[in-house]
């Protein structure tokens, strides 16, 4: 009897350690699988988000997406005091160089954007990967225009052209034709007016955009609430961010500039072009007289 009940309690014992070790064994296998299951979650979860942004661009910052109007943007949008915008993979928007006008207040009234002379059927391109919001026609303003939300945050648009060869939704790669010059709208000879804004707020483009040399000015941009269409505007307002202050200094500073290295290059070279001494340009970029420059490399000059 005593030995009976030994063997009962020893394959109980067996059956539990039984359980426990298979127990272990089918977490043991279900841990690669849950690991896969997290990393196609995750891959889902790319997936998901990358779609969203194709949709909308810069979804995260804007709060709607409109095709009624260009100046969509009110008391629904949230703009924040400062946002560093990314300005590399650009395209310049036509290959003329010439400003006619320039943004700023004029005698019609406040110029908010950049007028290129370019000539009627001349191509023109998207700054940056977008999508298109807006494929519009008004008599009298833009003309036939075409607005661009891109995925920096930024949004363009493109004044008085011909044609339009571009949808709306249709998304476009930085130096697409999206249409072609042209005289249209309140124009009074062929032009391209360019704009740029960031939710809402009016950028000048030649903070940007450097037409005459065919290049952009910076590789990323600081936008500040309130001073992006004034040069004396966005100095004082820089240097108080300088300072570590929230008002606006009144004293006056010179608009900071800068130089994007090209092939043959020098200090003495930028330091004539800019009216600014070698020491000086070695002093705002933490450089040497003796430091190589590379092509590309951004140096401020000012």
């Amino acid at each position: 009897m005593i030995l009976k009940c030994i063997r009962v309690v020893a394959a109980v014992v067996w059956a539990c350690a039984s359980v426990n070790v298979s127990a272990q064994d089918l977490l043991a296998r279900q841990a690669p699988v849950d690991r896969k299951l997290k990393t196609v979650d995750s891959l889902a979860l790319i997936r998901q988000i990358k779609a969203e942004q194709a949709a909308y661009p810069a979804y995260s910052l804007y709060p709607n997406w409109s095709h009624d109007r260009v100046h969509a943007y009110g008391k629904d949008v949230q703009v924040p005091d400062t946002f560093r915008i990314d300005l590399t993979g650009f395209y310049m928007p036509t290959t003329h160089t010439k400003i006619t006008s320039k943004c700023g207040p004029r005698w019609r009234g406040m110029h908010n954007g950049l007028d290129i002379k370019v000539y009627i059927g001349d191509t023109i391109r998207a700054a940056f990967d977008g999508k298109v919001r807006m494929v519009k026609y008004e008599r009298r303003g833009y003309g036939k225009y075409v607005v661009i939300r891109h995925d920096n945050g930024l949004e363009t648009i493109y004044g008085h052209l011909s044609k339009q060869i571009v949808k709306e939704d249709e998304y476009v790669k930085a130096g697409d034709p999206i249409g072609l010059g042209g005289n249209t709208g309140r124009s009074t000879g062929s032009h391209l007016h360019f704009e740029i804004r960031f939710l809402g707020e009016v950028i000048n483009p030649e903070f940007m955009f450097d037409f005459p040399k065919q290049d952009i000015v910076t590789d990323s941009y600081l936008f500040v609430k309130g001073a992006n269409r004034y040069v004396s505007q966005r100095s004082r307002a820089l240097a108080a961010i300088e300072k570590g202050e929230s008002g606006v200094i009144e004293a006056e500073k010179a608009a900071i500039r800068y130089h994007k290295i090209r092939k043959g290059d020098t200090l003495g070279k930028i330091s004539r072009l800019y009216h600014v001494s070698i020491d000086r340009l070695c002093q705002l970029n933490g450089i040497k007289r003796t430091t190589t420059l590379r092509i590309g490399q951004i140096l401020k000059c000012s």
